[in-house]
């Protein structure tokens, strides 16, 4: 019996790999977590499977369906959004199935920041203007922050930013950001990105709270903020076409390259 923990990406079901909706279809136990995981897409779980939705359940009555399931020798569908290993809050649940010797296995998903990037029709990494992203999130009423993971540490390498779990701390964010981005950096907010109602909210650091306000959002949203993510134009084309900067699958025009069968 294995726990296959299952990145459902960020809410269409199509965004599923493969692996994902065969493991979901075969599966006799699908666990879910509703607040975040569309019903559709648990959908294609077997006929008679149990099917539950974890949203109002503790890690205690998660777990006891999983041992339940390990008695039977049944194989569980552990479905999270995004993907498992960005705040999926696995590590608590792995720690419990290795101490109950119950084997499992992670399937990855579609990261939500990777699906908002799609949805805005950006890449997030152009050639000068920005080639980090930095994933993270505000404290709220979630788990601290370590000490050293501060959102100012992390404005001053004027990356591309992806805040989690920070939409009702907006003004915070602007006041830290600021200061190191400027009042006029690019901000896209990405609300329940790949679900019917997904809505992208454009803007900047001096005017998207008063935009996100106006839309009454405050939850399951995304805060991305850097240079990227404006209509940047003036940028240099990457090296990895150009013709004058050569590699390994594309050797310099002219050049014969002679294999050397001495070594």
């Amino acid at each position: 019996m294995t726990v296959y923990f299952i990145g459902a990406g960020p809410g269409d079901p199509e965004l599923l790999t493969l692996k994902a909706q065969r493991l979901i279809s075969r599966c006799p136990v699908c666990l879910f977590a509703g607040s975040l995981v569309p019903e559709q897409v648990v959908a294609g779980a077997p006929d008679g499977a149990i099917v539950k939705d974890t949203a109002g359940m503790t890690l205690d009555d998660t777990h006891a369906e999983i041992v339940a399931a390990h008695k039977r020798g049944e194989n569980v569908a552990r479905v999270h959004s995004g993907d498992p290993s960005l705040y999926g809050a696995i590590a608590e649940q792995i720690r419990r199935l290795r101490a109950d010797d119950i084997d499992y296995e992670i399937i990855p998903g579609v990261p939500t920041y990777a699906a908002a990037a799609a949805a805005i029709g950006q890449e997030l990494t152009i050639p000068e203007i920005a080639q980090s992203i930095i994933l993270t999130r505000v404290s709220m009423q979630s788990t601290s922050m370590p000490e050293h993971e501060t959102l100012e540490n992390f404005a001053r390498s004027r990356a591309t930013l992806a805040i989690h779990l920070g939409i009702r701390n907006m003004r915070e964010i602007e006041r830290v950001l600021v200061p190191y981005y400027g009042a006029d950096c690019p901000v896209v907010v990405a609300y329940r990105i790949g679900w019917p109602d997904e809505m992208i909210i454009r803007g900047t650091l001096a005017d998207i709270r008063k935009k996100v306000r106006k839309e009454k959002i405050t939850r399951t949203a995304l805060i991305m903020v850097g240079p990227a993510l404006g209509e940047v134009r003036d940028f240099n084309d990457s090296a990895l076409y150009d013709p004058d900067k050569p590699h390994v699958l594309r050797p310099v025009v002219g050049v014969d390259l002679v294999e050397d069968h001495n070594t």
